[in-house]
């Protein structure tokens, strides 16, 4: 988003502000699809779950992650649309709940629309059969995520020497388990891990049909990188490499499916405050904003994600701290931007911040999260 429009909309709208743009969005959605043919796109609801984002991509075609009843819910209300006609009594090629560990309450509300999960253990195997017998499973596989920027691995996946036998043990208890997933931690620049999780699911397929389990489904999971900066790697390139090694390892008979979500939408997302004060302590000019890490700068703290803030006005440059409104010394942005000398009433801007970012603002210390103001729809 250019800064002379992002300007005009937070004097038009105030501040905070959060700006999406669906141009923006329709173009990455395309970018996936034009590089992933074989793989259909669900998109991982939780990195930006406002229901404008989700209506943009279930127009475009798309599937989606869901990993709580309020994202599916989110999303379901699309489906619910639909003429009876166009409707089926499944709803695996629009969602997969790929949360492996559920309560009870949402097997039991689930079950009804014979969902596609995700699980991980044996004692999950058993609550699904209890509570959610006409759901589809989908075994999570534990995989690397070395150098990933937020790493999944030490929460979920089973083992993959562990793998047939819960496949086997979801058979016992009546259920049927339609192929693997696995996730290689958020923001992955590693194609190793990737190539790995690959292998390691082409090699469970092998000892699964072996024993007489015939799976259908490999779902490659997200973690697609955005592009924040040149380092990087070119999202062709990740593309070319996996589109070879599940073209050589998968035939056309399996359904590949993947759950990319800041890929999507990062670039989509910028944020506009207003500097409220300022200061100089210990040498160092201190801004204070109306954004901060309570609201739409909140990936700081939960996703290890950095956002550079930017001036619209030009000069020299000095090394400054940005902090949030809050009370909380928490609520520090940035401690080392380079801006120039700026009047309290002037704004500040970051972009790439569609991810992980307004998904999570609160209303901590009684301010209230940005506006959000929808743009190209």
């Amino acid at each position: 988003m250019n800064k002379k429009t992002l300007l005009q909309l937070a004097k038009t709208h105030g501040t905070p502000l959060f700006v999406i743009d669906h141009a923006e969005l329709r173009k990455n959605y395309a970018l996936f699809r034009k590089h992933f043919p074989r793989v259909q796109a669900y998109y991982a609801v939780k990195v930006n779950s406002d229901p404008v984002v989700v209506e943009t991509f279930y127009k475009l075609g798309g599937s989606f992650d869901v990993a709580s009843m309020q994202e599916f819910h989110t999303v379901y209300r699309f489906i619910e649309d639909l003429p009876p006609q166009e409707r089926q009594d499944f709803i695996w090629d629009k969602i997969i709940y790929a949360n492996p560990i559920k309560p009870v309450e949402t097997l039991q509300e689930l079950d009804r629309y014979k969902p596609l999960v995700t699980f991980d253990n044996e004692e999950e195997v058993k609550k699904i059969a209890k509570h959610a017998p006409n759901a589809g499973l989908a075994l999570r596989l534990r995989v690397p995520n070395t150098g990933s920027m937020v790493e999944l691995s030490s929460k979920f996946g089973a083992l993959p020497g562990e793998a047939v036998q819960l496949i086997a043990c979801a058979h016992d208890h009546g259920l049927t388990v339609e192929g693997i997933s696995f996730h290689v931690g958020s923001q992955c620049t590693n194609p190793e891990n990737y190539i790995q999780a690959i292998h390691l699911s082409a090699g469970i397929f092998a000892e699964a049909k072996s024993r007489g389990f015939d799976l259908q489904l490999l779902d490659i999971g997200g973690g697609f990188p955005a592009a924040y900066d040149a380092s990087v790697p070119k999202f062709a390139t990740l593309a070319k490499k996996l589109n070879y090694e599940l073209d050589r390892l998968f035939p056309k008979s399996i359904e590949i499916l993947a759950e990319p979500g800041r890929f999507l939408v990062a670039s989509a997302g910028s944020a506009v405050s207003k500097i409220i004060g300022k200061a100089v302590r210990n040498d160092k000019l201190c801004y204070y904003v109306d954004d901060g890490v309570y609201h739409t700068y909140s990936g700081i703290i939960f996703d290890h994600c950095t956002y550079r803030m930017k001036s619209f006005k030009s000069g020299p440059t000095q090394l400054c701290a940005v902090f949030g409104p809050t009370c909380d010394a928490l609520d520090t942005i940035s401690l080392a931007e380079q801006l120039p000398d700026l009047k309290i009433g002037d704004y500040l801007y970051s972009n790439t911040i569609g991810a992980y970012s307004a998904a999570s603002s609160t209303h901590f210390n009684g301010f209230p999260p940005a506006t959000v103001v929808h743009v190209n729809r």
